[in-house]
């Protein structure tokens, strides 16, 4: 049975999300209705994992989160509102270590929530077997780090003197944090354009654009519409809808495509990764698939490491959810596998190759 802790305010919810998850026949569930009440429990509750609501009074979701984190780490789902401030929010709550959010129904809750239960009971169950100790606060880890970061060991295929291209980047679950660190550790001048496959709602990427933007040297950016492709720049998908590269006279741009219903997630990598295809040679991209579930990008970016691009895959080491990463190794398509605190270096040195 997975432990699970229900921390809220409101009595419906914690009711109708302990029918939930009890029904769903694996759960264990007690609640507790603030976040002081949360870190009272947690010695004794020992959980798996938590559902955690954002604002509670007395102790709110973002300074319980920190104290958990410190105390005792384990997997936290936020429960956040779908509104820029929520998104904000539940930004900043996987800086500070969640795994993954839920949104919380509006309106009429007990009618809104059936239709969201299938939801929260697979990111939840996903978010249990995650392993918390190596993705907590990659970055505040890695710059605490003393020495240069180890040379990239795999051999890198050549590339053409002047030859530029672009890189592809993929992630789900436990994405934010890990392109917080990836796109951190990139020079402002990365030679390179970078466009980002984040599943997520539409009301979330522009303010993972914003918080990457404020912490990164790159300038990055969602993609509002047909947008040129400039180097030292990073791009995310918005939410809701696919990311695609096409070429308009004579320049790769980036575009939102409403989402492809034969894709299970969006923005979808392996739609990305197949219109990059269609744009540019193999050898002209590099392709990075890292944390989440199930296995969008893989089999693109298998394609694209067979026609001779350069792909690499988060190792299971570090990434919350090896799940897309594990499906593009267990493929054979993984030039290298690489722990998040490495992948800026491996792209400095394939870029530079």
């Amino acid at each position: 049975m997975i432990k699970l802790l229900v921390v809220d305010d409101s009595a419906l919810m914690r009711r109708l999300l302990t029918e939930i998850f009890t029904s769903a026949g694996d759960f264990a569930v007690v609640t507790a209705r603030d976040g002081a009440d949360a870190l009272a429990m947690l010695a004794d509750a020992a959980p798996d994992v938590i559902t955690l609501d954002i604002a509670m009074p007395r102790m709110n979701g973002l300074a319980c989160l920190d104290q958990i984190m410190v105390r005792r780490p384990c997997p936290v789902v936020m429960v956040s509102t779908m509104t820029s401030a929520g998104a904000d929010e539940t930004l900043e709550a996987m800086a500070l270590g969640a795994v993954d959010f839920i949104p919380k129904p509006r309106g009429a809750v007990s009618l809104e929530i059936d239709a969201v239960a299938p939801e929260l009971v697979r990111k939840v169950r996903a978010a249990a077997a995650t392993r918390i100790s190596k993705t907590l606060r990659l970055r505040e880890r890695v710059r605490a780090r003393s020495g240069a970061i180890e040379p990239v060991r795999n051999p890198l295929p050549p590339r053409n003197p002047g030859e530029t291209g672009v890189v592809l980047v993929g992630c789900s679950t436990g994405g934010p944090p890990a392109l917080d660190l990836l796109l951190g550790e990139l020079p402002a001048d990365f030679p390179w354009p970078i466009v980002i496959a984040q599943h997520m709602p539409a009301s979330f990427t522009s303010a993972l654009a914003r918080r990457l933007d404020r912490l990164c040297a790159l300038t990055v950016t969602e993609v509002q519409g047909t947008t040129p492709l400039l180097p030292g720049h990073a791009y995310i998908g918005r939410g809701n809808a696919d990311l695609i590269l096409s070429r308009r006279a004579g320049a790769i741009v980036a575009m939102n495509a409403p989402a492809n219903p034969a894709h299970l997630w969006h923005p979808s990598v392996d739609r990305l990764v197949e219109s990059a295809m269609g744009v540019l040679p193999a050898s002209s991209l590099t392709g990075v698939l890292m944390t989440g579930m199930g296995a969008d990008g893989a089999a693109a970016m298998r394609d694209l490491h067979a026609r001779g691009g350069y792909t690499i895959a988060e190792s299971a080491d570090t990434a919350a959810i090896w799940g897309m990463p594990g499906a593009l190794v267990a493929l054979g398509g993984a030039t290298c596998v690489r722990p998040v605190d490495e992948i800026a270096a491996t792209l400095v040195a394939c870029v530079a190759q």
